[in-house]
């Protein structure tokens, strides 16, 4: 039995996995919401109350950098230590590593239809490939062929310094800075960063909040509630809030594909994008990637794909516990 989890900073998803014939098949799975426990040990000590039998091998995805084993989340107060992870399950060793780590790895075992393009492009045999995703924070990694496969760099890129593009971004550029000092990518690319956009254009653009939207966003996910409203084109500030989302997520994604020279392809993952897939799929998204002066040609043959399948980084955290005990 595999235990595998992906730990976010809104939720931590943890699954059980048998191995049959060198292929994964899920078990008992379940969601926690992360900030209501204190610790990752705190989730695993209830979570396996349902196991079956005891745990082989375990490997975790974390959304924040991992370092000596250790990880100090950026958006969760949790401290975690593969060492103690291990003693808490009575193992010699768990797997630690970056959330978009695993999906990378998660990526290479799903299929076309797992996936939504959103540009074709012409992808290069064995190209490196690039990742993003916007979630409660904002990740970014690269892969690269390493002969039977690809092997995927960590990266902490979502919080490099954001770079404004249009006056208007100029503008939400400062609003942040006066909020926060220091603006990187997460601020604007996440579900925090549509209710940050939001809340620029109501107070210093002066747009006009209807009293039902004010009521929703005290009732619910700020995020979901604006992202909702703008798809259903019921109010102008949500609207115009995750155009400039969209946007400033496609010059990002850009961004990374001129960083990994990602010929392979760029592929989007996170749990906003399909939630939000006509946007991105409006001309956008795209319009901001390729938007690079000289290099516009040269993203515009890039391929760019929704991962669609939320439990990716789940079946690469498996497949990276599976790792584990063959070797």
């Amino acid at each position: 039995m595999i235990l595998a989890g992906d730990i976010g900073g809104t939720k931590t998803n943890l699954a059980l996995y048998s191995v049959e014939n060198d292929k994964l098949v899920p078990s008992v799975k379940n969601s926690f919401p992360s900030k209501n426990y204190p610790s990752l040990e705190a989730v695993l000590r209830e979570f396996m109350t349902d196991s079956p039998e005891p745990v082989a091998a375990a490997c975790f995805g974390v959304a924040g950098p991992v370092i000596d084993g250790t990880s100090k989340t950026p958006n969760l107060p949790w401290f975690l230590d593969a060492r103690e992870i291990a003693r808490c399950l009575d193992l010699d060793s768990v797997g630690l590593i970056n959330d978009l780590e695993a999906t990378g790895y998660g990526a290479a075992t799903l299929d076309a239809s797992e996936f939504f393009t959103l540009h074709a492009g012409r992808a290069e045999p064995h190209g490196a490939m690039g990742l993003i995703a916007a979630g409660t924070g904002l990740g970014e990694a690269m892969l690269c062929w390493k002969g039977q496969g690809y092997g995927v760099l960590a990266s902490e890129g979502g919080h490099a310094d954001f770079a404004a593009r249009t006056q208007l971004e100029i503008e939400l550029l400062a609003h942040l800075i006066d909020r926060f000092g220091h603006v990187s990518y997460e601020r604007v690319v996440s579900g925090p960063g549509i209710f940050n956009i939001y809340s620029f254009l109501k107070d210093a653009k002066h747009l006009s909040e209807p009293a039902w939207l004010k009521e929703r966003l005290a009732g619910g996910d700020p995020s979901a509630v604006i992202s909702a409203a703008a798809l259903a084109n019921e109010a102008e500030i949500c609207v115009q809030a995750l155009d400039i989302f969209v946007s400033c997520y496609g010059a990002e994604a850009g961004n990374l594909a001129l960083r990994a020279r990602a010929l392979g392809g760029i592929y989007v993952g996170g749990g906003i994008a399909p939630k939000i897939l006509p946007k991105l799929n409006d001309g956008r998204f795209m319009r901001a990637f390729t938007d690079k002066g000289r290099y516009g040609e040269f993203l515009a043959r890039i391929p760019v794909h929704v991962i669609m399948n939320q439990e990716t980084a789940l079946r690469g955290a498996a497949s990276c516990a599976a790792a584990q005990l063959k070797s």
